[in-house]
Formats: C-alpha cells, structure tokens, sequence
C-alpha cells in the first residue's frame, strides 16, 4: 500500500478509498501522503469508484488514473496513461495486460471474460477486468448513477462509454502477480459477471 501511494504520489496527487477495511490501511495511506476517503461499511469496488470519481469532480479533476493498492499495478506506469490521454483525448483508456504472463487459473478466467464480454459488446474489448485505467471527468460524470456495487462496475464503465459515444483506447501494462489473495468471491462474481453480459449485450444491441 505505502509503495504504491508513494510511487504514485511523485507524479500525481492521490486518493485512497477506504472500503470499509478492518486494518491499518487508511493510516498507512495518509502516512505515506495520501488523502483518504473512508467508506463504512464495505460497500464494494464499484461503490468505492464513484466515491472516487465525486471526490475527484469536486476537487476539478479532468481525469483520473485508478490503479490497486496491492501490488498488481506499477504506479511507475502512470506517465503511459497520461501520455496517450494528450494524444488522444481518450475518456477511457484500459491498461492492457498479457495473458499469457498470468498464472493458469486467472489465465483461463480472464481469456474467457474477455471473449464473453468481447460478444456482449459487438466489438473486441482486450482486457475488460483490468483495473488500472484512465477516466476523463465527462465519463466520470455518467458513471454516478450506476447501480453496479462490486467488480462489475469495471464492465459496466466500458458500456457506458460506448453507449455515450465517448472514445476508448488502452495502453500496455506489466503483468504483475506475487500470490496475492483475490478479493473475488467466484460464484457471486460469475453469477454477476453474466448478469451484466448478458444485459450488456441487450444494450449495445438497442444502440445499434
């Protein structure tokens, strides 16, 4: 966490949003010069997101750069999210991943996420579970009313931007896993994961 806002903190300003978290994490996030929000109780990664993105629209913010606290995003990679939102003007740019660099397990759930979700919105999205991403404040800004509470959210951020007509790009990210423990329970997260593809799907296909 400390790693992470520091690394961060010498190219951005940051925020950490504290998910109802029983440890020490919003102490190490402002020990390490952070702002915190503190959300109780657990309230869900998409939850947590539009806290963000408020924060972020109050504070006029005309993009942001999400990234996890655990280790799997390098925060030395901002400046490539950056860059390509000055060439681009992107309001959503995705940190691509490679796949093949995952362990088996998230190998094949990825892929398979990937190709469902890829159906589901018509068009090939590479990498739809990928956390670290740039949001433009107009994208931000559509994103408030959005039910989704959990991981979800993250698919539901890419349709809302295709619904809405707003541009989406991605960048290449390193791949980075050290055995970190998921936070996903993986049969609410399947059962949610299909219920968003499958209404996502009827979406893109209304807007067609």
């Amino acid at each position: 966490m400390a790693l992470v806002v520091e690394g961060a903190r010498k190219i951005l300003r940051v925020l950490v949003v504290d998910d109802g978290s029983r440890d020490d994490t919003a102490l190490r996030a402002e020990s390490a010069g952070a702002a915190v929000f503190r959300q109780v109780p657990n309230q869900g990664k998409g939850a947590a997101l539009r806290a963000g993105f408020r924060w972020a629209l109050e504070n006029d913010c005309s993009a942001v750069v999400t990234l996890d606290a655990d280790g799997q995003h390098d925060p030395a990679e901002i400046p490539s999210f950056l860059n390509a939102y000055t060439q681009t003007h992107s309001d959503l740019i995705i940190g691509e991943r490679n796949f093949d660099h995952m362990p088996f397990v998230r190998r094949l759930s990825n892929t398979f996420g990937r190709r469902v979700f890829s159906w589901a919105m018509g068009r090939p999205i590479p990498d739809n579970q990928s956390g670290y991403r740039l949001v433009s404040r107009r994208l931000m800004d559509a994103l408030l009313e959005s039910p989704e509470q959990g991981f979800e959210f993250e698919m539901e951020m890419i349709a809302v931007a295709v619904e809405w007509g707003f541009s989406i790009t991605g960048v290449p990210i390193r791949t980075i896993y050290a055995g970190e423990k998921s936070h996903i329970r993986p049969i609410p997260h399947v059962i949610h994961f299909f219920r968003v593809a499958l209404a996502t799907r009827k979406r893109m296909r209304r807007a067609a």
